[in-house]
């Protein structure tokens, strides 16, 4: 690598730190929600609100942060998500109560929306465009490093708090674990904060701004001192030409020619969330608990999880030039399907059954006459369970004894669950997740495409929102069987559109795909 490239290797790693924080951000949330259900005494619907009420105000900053990043700069906006990680990161750790712990996640969300549209679109601006591909992917790569960070931190800090150590126990990891789980990403956000300082502004901002003094001196910086100067004048050139042109708006993406491809950008979008990898990633323990697996087992397979993501998103980057767009697509999103029927049939064939032994050796004393007027019972499906031992024990103490009730009378092949959820996990993290903002950059027209990925993101966003917010309370009313029969279905119908309806785009130049789709649109308008 030469030396320019090492620079601006370097400087592209820094920001994309800020991924790292976005998926450890959104992640860390999986550990936590076990602790404060019965600490606050929440709802299904309030614990939902506490993990989704984070992509809310994502949602919000990614429509607003493109133009703020004009007006202040990259490098400015990138700082206020750094502070906004940090604040959200402390302010939550000491929360009092609930309403401040959503509003700290919230607070949160407006740096995660940040750094999704800036961070990467300042790695692009800075970026040589032979290594561009490759430097842009830092970014996403960082995310998933960041969910998988969190896994383990979640279950460091919980060995922390079983451990006999002086210094674990001064620290009081066992009273404070959910709280030392959000507090610890301060430092990664302090890291990020201060890195920042070495990072230059990015040259196109900067000429935007007319200051092409400074811009000059960081190209120079990233690609030598002859190639500085022809590629200012090209980046004026361009700035020039984006403001004399004509701005494409949102009316102009529903137009009739536009009428397929925004189909599949709007099926794409609802497709990726809709499926349910969300509620993996913010819920594994609490899911990995229902299989009866107990605390320390269900932390110690979401690392499992972690790890999968991270391997298969390393082999989809390697892979989608190789053997193209459509084929991870199809091979990703049968293995959903497989892997969501096989869980619906792993949970449904579950039963729950008290025994009177098990009744013995309840760790609370003070529950075990009330258990046993429903001990020998057998139940056919969770709901019905956590039901029963609801009026028998009251709310309160079900909160506080529900996974270990649970583990006592669950009957269920364990291993068929993680196989099965792991194996969901690699076809998603090989197919959809990355692939759907490949497709997305290529799909549509260059003069409607960053309006157009700015609408189907939203929806994305927004159906993400809404799986994670109703996942407890699915949980609770229809349990894991049906909820991921219906995460199936809805895979299974998004496969059969992708078969019909989803393109091929490797190999072909922006231009011949948008001349392509929109010569196959007018033919079917007419």
């Amino acid at each position: 690598m030469k030396i320019n490239n090492q620079y601006v290797f370097r400087i592209s790693l820094i920001v994309a730190l800020g991924g790292f924080l976005m998926g450890f951000d959104a992640s860390v949330i999986s550990g936590v929600i076990k602790f404060i259900e019965p600490e606050f005494n929440l709802s299904k619907l309030e614990l939902g609100w506490a993990v989704s009420s984070l992509t809310l105000t994502a949602t919000l900053a990614m429509i607003f942060a493109g133009g703020l990043s004009d007006r202040f700069g990259r490098k400015r906006l990138l700082t206020w998500a750094a502070l906004l990680y940090g604040v959200s990161a402390i302010s939550s750790a000491i929360a009092p109560d609930f309403i401040t712990l959503v509003i700290s996640r919230m607070i949160g969300g407006f740096g995660v929306g940040i750094s999704l549209i800036i961070a990467p679109m300042y790695i692009a601006e800075i970026a040589p465009p032979e290594i561009r591909g490759k430097l842009v992917s830092l970014n996403q790569l960082n995310i998933v490093m960041g969910i998988s960070a969190a896994f383990f931190t979640n279950y460091l800090i919980l060995k922390l708090g079983q451990s006999d150590s002086v210094w674990a126990q001064n620290l009081k990891f066992s009273e404070y674990n959910w709280r030392w789980m959000l507090g610890l990403e301060a430092l990664p956000a302090l890291l990020y904060f201060l890195g920042l300082f070495i990072v230059p502004c990015s040259p196109r901002w900067l000429i935007m701004a007319g200051r092409e003094i400074e811009a000059l001196k960081v190209l120079a910086k990233t690609v030598g001192d002859e190639k500085a100067m022809n590629d200012l004048k090209i980046v004026k050139a361009s700035i020039q030409e984006d403001i004399t042109k004509e701005k494409a708006s949102l009316k102009d993406v529903f137009k009739p020619v536009l009428r397929s491809v925004l189909i599949i950008g709007i099926v794409l979008a609802v497709l990726q969330q809709i499926t349910g990898i969300n509620s993996v990633f913010f819920y594994a323990p609490m899911i990995f608990e229902q299989s009866g697996i107990g605390t320390d087992a269900a932390f110690t397979q979401a690392i499992y999880v972690g790890i999968i993501n991270l391997l298969f998103t390393i082999a989809a980057l390697l892979l989608i030039d190789k053997i193209g767009r459509k084929p991870l697509l199809s091979f990703g999103v049968t293995g959903i399907v497989i892997s969501m029927f096989v869980l619906a049939y792993g949970f449904s064939s579950a039963t729950y059954t008290i025994s009177p032994d098990a009744v013995q050796n309840l760790s609370d004393t003070t529950i075990i006459q009330s258990v046993k007027s429903i001990e020998n019972i057998t139940y056919g499906n969770l709901a019905e369970f956590r039901q029963s031992i609801e009026m028998a024990i009251g709310h309160e103490s079900f909160l506080r004894n529900e996974t270990e009730l649970t583990q006592a009378a669950l009957h269920l092949n364990s291993t068929l669950i993680l196989i099965a959820i792991l194996a969901f996990v690699a076809s998603f993290a090989i197919s959809i997740g990355p692939v759907m903002w490949v497709l997305f950059s290529e799909l549509f027209p260059n003069r409607e495409r960053a309006v157009a990925i700015s609408f189907v993101g939203f929806i994305n966003s927004v159906v993400s929102f809404g799986v994670q917010f109703v996942f407890p309370w699915e949980l609770k009313f229809w349990g894991a069987s049906t909820t991921f029969l219906i995460y199936g279905i809805f895979a299974a119908l998004g496969l059969i559109f992708i078969l019909t309806h989803v393109p091929e785009t490797k190999g072909k130049t922006l231009e011949e795909l948008s001349g392509f789709l929109l010569n196959k649109n007018q033919k079917k308008s007419l």
